[in-house]
């Protein structure tokens, strides 16, 4: 498939998918908004809770050429658990639901329903690169697990917050959420070393990279949590994945990190490293969690290389001109 494209106008059906957790009742609301827009424009909608038949009911869909897009009523959590369920190339869009939404923001889909069905209506869409990465499960037993993601996996204190805070969830998500689990992790994480190599791609050149790290974070698309701009420029077209660690840890280390960051000017601290990698292993001799895209994955080892234009996306029309030209260049 193309970098970038356009539907058949004959693609009629949707499919949405809600989040039975994020939102509940304004996820109800914004669907029904949707499913109303959609049949203006000669659009039928069906929606599903259950993931299992989202799956089965999209692939008969698309085998039959009439699916035009699976909506992901949600967060980014939504979205990532379709795209690991999905089959390639079922387009995917998003209907936000959710705290950050950063998929959302980053392609500019925008979280009025009207506007989500517009971006349907006119069926443009990119094709950007996943993630895969394969790790062991959250309680450490059982064969390592595949799993897909597009923003970013990352390992240590912010993936040991992740796991806290699901582990607590009775509802949706605020960022008030966040703040019991931030503390607790603060008392007790130990910031043990992550081992950290791979083979990298800057400037077109093989290489690798070999480093010991205490904060790892790996990016497919420059979105993180409250606006940090980790890697400001990855690009989800370019096969590569970007890569920021930092070599400290403790509390008053992170303080420091945290504030270069917010100027940007943590690329020029001694403990950051930078990089761009093709494929990418984190081990520790502790046990450390990460996550993918603000979900819970699992513990080290954890192994991470990237699937080309895996995630097909519908997007805004200028959006998409953005994605060619960035394949271009």
């Amino acid at each position: 498939m193309a970098i970038a494209g356009q539907l058949p106008a004959d693609t009629d059906r949707v499919l949405v998918s809600v989040n039975p957790i994020a939102g509940r009742g304004s996820a109800r609301r914004s669907v029904e908004r949707l499913q109303d827009a959609l049949a203006a424009h000669a659009i039928g909608c069906e929606v599903e809770t259950d993931l299992s038949a989202i799956a089965t009911r999209a692939a008969a869909m698309w085998q039959q050429g009439r699916l035009r897009a699976v909506v992901g009523a949600g967060g980014d959590g939504t979205v990532n658990e379709l795209l690991n369920r999905l089959s390639p190339g079922i387009p995917l869009v998003m209907l936000p639901q959710g705290t950050e939404n950063l998929l959302a923001k980053y392609l500019h889909t925008g979280r009025k329903p009207d506007e989500v069905a517009e971006i349907i209506r006119l069926g443009h869409f990119v094709c950007l690169d996943a993630g895969r990465a394969v790790g062991n499960p959250l309680d450490g037993e059982g064969p390592p697990r595949e799993r897909l993601f597009l923003l970013m996996v990352s390992c240590g204190f912010d993936a040991e917050v992740i796991v806290r805070l699901h582990e607590d969830r009775t509802g949706p998500i605020t960022h008030w959420s966040y703040v019991k689990p931030i503390l607790r992790a603060m008392r007790s994480y130990k910031y043990p070393e992550l081992r950290v190599a791979g083979e990298t791609g800057d400037s077109g050149e093989g290489g690798s990279v070999c480093l010991a790290a205490r904060w790892v974070f790996l990016f497919n698309l420059p979105c993180y949590a409250w606006g940090l701009k980790f890697a400001p420029f990855a690009v989800g077209t370019d096969g590569l994945l970007d890569l920021c660690t930092f070599r400290r840890g403790g509390v008053f280390r992170a303080a420091w990190y945290l504030q270069a960051l917010l100027r940007q000017r943590h690329g020029n601290l001694a403990d950051c490293t930078r990089s761009r990698v093709a494929e990418l292993r984190v081990e520790s001799s502790q046990p450390v969690y990460y996550q993918l895209d603000g979900e819970p994955g699992g513990r080290l080892p954890l192994s991470v290389d990237v699937v080309p234009r895996r995630a097909t996306l519908l997007v805004p029309p200028q959006w998409r001109d953005r994605a060619a030209e960035e394949k271009a260049a």
